[in-house]
C-alpha cells in the first residue's frame, strides 16, 4: 500500500516558467493533506510494462473551464513510486502507487510509472500508433526531446474523442500532453489533459515543471 502522501500547498504564479522549453497542451477542494476522495471521474488508462493506455474524455461530464491563476497547489509525494509532483487542491485522486490519476472531470492528469528504459521521440511514437489502433480517434503530434526540470524527456500531443453524449449526442476532444522521462530502469508517463476550448497551458506546465524523481 502506498504511503500517505505528504502535502505542502503553493500558489500558481503569475508569470509562468517563461524559459521552459515546452508547452503544454491543453475544482472542489480539501483540507491541507493532498489527499481528496478517490471517486471515479473520467476514464483513465491501465499502465503495463510496455505502454501506458491514452486518456478519454467522459462524455456526460462537461468541461470546467480554465484552472484559475489563483489555484492553490499541493504537493503528492509518492515514495514507493519514487516521484512528487504539484496538483490542483480540490481534485480527486484515485488509483495505486505506480498508476494515479488527478482529475476534475474532464480535465486529467495521470501519472504511471513502468519497469522501461529511457524513451525515444520513435519508441514514443510506436506507443502512440499502437494505441491508435485500439482507439481510432487517437491523433497524435511528431514526439520530440526536451528538457523539463526533472532532466531529459520526450514529449508528444495526442487527441481523442469521447463517444457520444447519450443525451446531447455531443463528443468531448480531449488534447493531452504526454511526457516520458526516466530514472535508471524507471520511466514515468504523465499525461496532462484537457477539452478542447479550455486553456490549462499554464497550470500544466508549472505541474510538469513540478515534477521530481525521489
Amino acid at each position: 500500500m502506498a504511503a500517505v502522501p505528504r502535502a505542502a500547498k503553493i500558489l500558481l504564479p503569475a508569470v509562468m516558467l517563461a524559459a521552459f522549453a515546452a508547452g503544454c497542451g491543453s475544482s472542489s477542494s480539501t483540507g491541507s493533506s493532498g489527499q481528496p476522495p478517490a471517486t471515479s471521474a473520467a476514464s483513465t488508462p491501465t499502465a503495463t510494462a510496455s505502454q501506458v493506455g491514452a486518456l478519454s474524455a467522459e462524455a456526460k461530464s462537461a468541461a470546467t473551464g480554465d484552472i484559475p491563476d489563483t489555484q492553490v497547489f499541493v504537493t503528492y509525494s509518492n515514495p514507493s513510486a519514487g516521484y512528487s509532483i504539484s496538483f490542483p487542491e480540490g481534485w480527486t485522486r484515485k488509483g495505486s502507487s505506480t498508476d494515479v490519476t488527478f482529475s476534475d472531470k474532464n480535465n486529467i492528469v495521470h501519472i504511471a510509472i513502468t519497469k522501461r528504459g529511457a524513451p525515444t521521440p520513435a519508441g514514443v511514437a510506436a506507443e502512440l500508433n499502437a494505441l491508435k489502433r485500439s482507439n481510432p480517434t487517437l491523433t497524435f503530434t511528431p514526439a520530440a526531446s526536451i528538457q523539463v526540470k526533472a532532466g531529459p524527456a520526450v514529449k508528444a500531443t495526442y487527441n481523442t474523442t469521447s463517444a457520444p453524449n447519450p443525451v446531447t449526442g455531443k463528443r468531448v476532444l480531449l488534447i493531452v500532453d504526454r511526457y516520458e522521462l526516466s530514472k535508471a530502469a524507471k520511466r514515468a508517463t504523465v499525461d496532462l489533459a484537457t477539452p478542447k476550448g479550455v486553456d490549462n497551458v499554464d497550470a500544466y506546465r508549472m505541474m510538469i515543471s513540478s515534477f521530481r524523481w525521489l
